[in-house]
């Protein structure tokens, strides 16, 4: 790997020792600095040293569980307390302190697991949301280990965690960190994602983490850490100048070493001491361009693409089967190009035009990507279908004035026919075109309303939608080519052969290397009218049997059902087929049934 610029010799943060607990902080503008340890009202004071800006001492005696912070004297005399900007824990989000953590943990030899990048399915989760025994309570890490069976038994291979830091007021999405260290005390802290990394691990599970780097809290103890400001801006960890404004808080500064080596660090210990299995870096158009999506190269911050590419580079030493995916809100092909060609060097980006592509095809808003169906499924980043994560909702499309696909469809009833063929519709398009699918948590069993903060996933609709749940399973597996015959949906090859705008109806061809139990036809009907006889070209001949139909009355009893088995061509490739109205078939073909027009 290329030598990543400045690194202390310090090892910063608090580490427990045979003789006690070493402290060292970064403090450049402080006079003096103690650290404060023990428990309120009866704190042991640890002069520390300065040593080029860092300043560093033991507390003898000190130990794993014990409580401190940083009493900093400032060039004008003033004295702060502050909290270990690299503190493992913290007693609480807001007004707590930081605690000394037993860096120990039994892995009990669990391996991660190795995940193919075009065999991974994931399933973004809320922590606080996801599994809430009691309504009054956020949900834990320990809460959403009683869940990891259900998510095995869908044919998750891999978690998305939604950020997990200490945030402000110990709730919310997650996208307001205070401290990047230290895991949210009300979700079971430190020590329940370490559980629950490991609980997810022994079942295969893969899991990935939202970390958050365009911006810091305003009101964390960063800001003006140790005194220092210009402009009465945010001192030693932001840009003290315009480039330090977002709309959520401070920038940090990506040219000061120190602020690199922090994300870094930060980068290191996600991977390593929490076995985490790659990264999804919330809005990295607002790291590298201080105007975000509205910006031009004038407001570029040439840092922070050098920061971008440091981080996939460090992530991919650490582990090569680190899966790291940037949110960028751009087309930029450059986020998923290699490092080697002036690329940021993630494994894939979010593709933001997809859900609303979707949406817009069953006519719940306005294509304002200018995108159809069959140009979204056709759009790759470099070539690569696999650059792409595509999801049909995400905490992001559920939110922020809108609501999720299935409330979408009929507002006040998330659960009636039209919102669980919506939802259905969308998630089988998801689940059959080339990229890396993505579900939003609760939404293969029609959770209704938006997404938010407080709003508790309703298990008993798995009861009440069991046939929904058993369809998103019957297509998870065959996207993963579990029953053999569908290796299509793997690959990353598409070619959408039949495109009735005025209808609504679209085919494409899925296929890996081609042949038998590999090519893979998907039709879609995304209107409400019903088609007796629907004929189209296909570009294969043969017979096709139907894998999935998602008007089967296994999945809903008031679906209308069409009864499809199997469907030859002509010699000239005509398939007449039944539609229902909101349909999706997947269409394969056995070794014993292909015929040569």
């Amino acid at each position: 790997m290329t030598d990543m610029g400045h690194h202390t010799k310090h090892t910063l943060g608090s580490q427990a020792t045979d003789k006690g607990v070493d402290f060292c902080v970064w403090a450049p503008f402080a006079t003096a600095v103690t650290a404060l340890v023990g428990e309120p009202y009866n704190w042991k004071e640890v002069v520390l040293t300065s040593n080029e800006g860092y300043w560093c001492g033991t507390a003898e005696g000190a130990q794993a569980g014990q409580s401190y912070k940083y009493r900093l004297t400032t060039q004008s005399g003033e004295m702060l307390e502050k909290n270990d900007p690299r503190a493992r824990q913290l007693t609480v989000s807001d007004q707590g302190v930081s605690v000394i953590i037993d860096p120990h943990y039994d892995w009990e030899n669990v391996q991660q697991p190795v995940i193919a990048k075009e065999q991974h399915i994931l399933y973004e989760l809320h922590v606080g949301t996801f599994h809430r025994p009691d309504a009054a309570t956020p949900g834990t890490f320990y809460t959403a280990i009683e869940k990891l069976d259900y998510l095995q038994n869908l044919g998750i291979t891999t978690i998305e965690l939604m950020p997990v830091t200490s945030m402000a007021m110990s709730n919310g999405w997650g996208y307001a960190p205070n401290y990047l260290f230290s895991v949210e005390n009300a979700y079971g802290g430190r020590r329940g994602l370490l559980d629950f990394v490991r609980e997810a691990h022994k079942r295969g599970l893969a899991v990935i983490l939202d970390v958050v780097y365009n911006h810091f809290y305003p009101e964390t103890d960063l800001w003006q850490y140790d005194g220092w400001s210009e402009n009465n801006r945010g001192g030693i960890y932001f840009y003290n100048d315009a480039r330090g404004d977002t709309p959520w808080g401070g920038r940090p500064d990506y040219g000061r070493p120190e602020v690199r080596e922090f994300i870094l660090d930060n980068v290191t210990m996600w991977l390593n001491e929490f076995m985490i299995d790659g990264l999804r870096v919330d809005s990295t158009i607002y790291m590298r361009n201080t105007r975000g999506p509205e910006g031009d190269k004038s407001t570029d911050i040439p840092e922070a693409w050098s920061l971008l590419q440091e981080i996939t580079t460090l992530a991919h030493k650490v582990n090569p089967h680190s899966l790291m995916i940037a949110e960028d809100s751009s087309v930029n092909e450059y986020m998923t190009k290699s490092v080697a060609d002036g690329g940021a060097g993630f494994d894939a980006q979010w593709g933001l035009s997809f859900p609303h592509t979707v949406r817009a095809t069953l006519g719940l808003e306005t294509a304002e990507y200018g995108n159809t169906l069959a140009g979204e499924l056709a759009h790759t980043y470099n070539s690569d279908a696999f650059q792409k994560i595509i999801f049909s909702d995400s905490h992001d499309t559920a939110a922020n004035g809108s609501v999720r696909i299935n409330e979408a469809a009929t507002p006040g009833n998330a659960g009636s026919v039209f919102a669980r063929q919506y939802g259905l519709l969308a998630n089988a398009v998801m689940l059959t075109a080339p990229g890396i699918p993505m579900l939003l948590q609760g939404g293969e069993f029609m959770q209704e309303g938006n997404f938010n903060d407080w709003q508790m996933l309703e298990w008993d609709r798995t009861v009440q939608f069991a046939g929904i749940v058993l369809a998103h399973q019957h297509l998870v597996n065959l996207r993963k080519n579990l029953y053999g015959n569908t290796a299509g949906l793997i690959g990353s090859n598409i070619h959408v052969f039949h495109e009735d705008i005025t209808n609504k109806i679209i085919g494409y061809h899925r296929w890996l290397n081609g042949g038998t139990l590999d090519d893979v036809l998907v039709i879609v009907n995304a209107s409400d009218v019903r088609f007796k006889e629907y004929t189209l070209y296909v570009p294969l001949p043969g017979t096709w049997h139907v894998r999935f139909n998602s008007s089967w009355k296994g999945y809903s009893p008031d679906f209308n059902e069409t009864t499809l088995v199997a469907i030859a061509t002509d010699k000239d490739c005509e398939l007449t087929v039944e539609l229902a109205d909101y349909n999706v078939l997947i269409l394969a073909q056995d070794p014993d049934t292909t015929t040569v027009a």
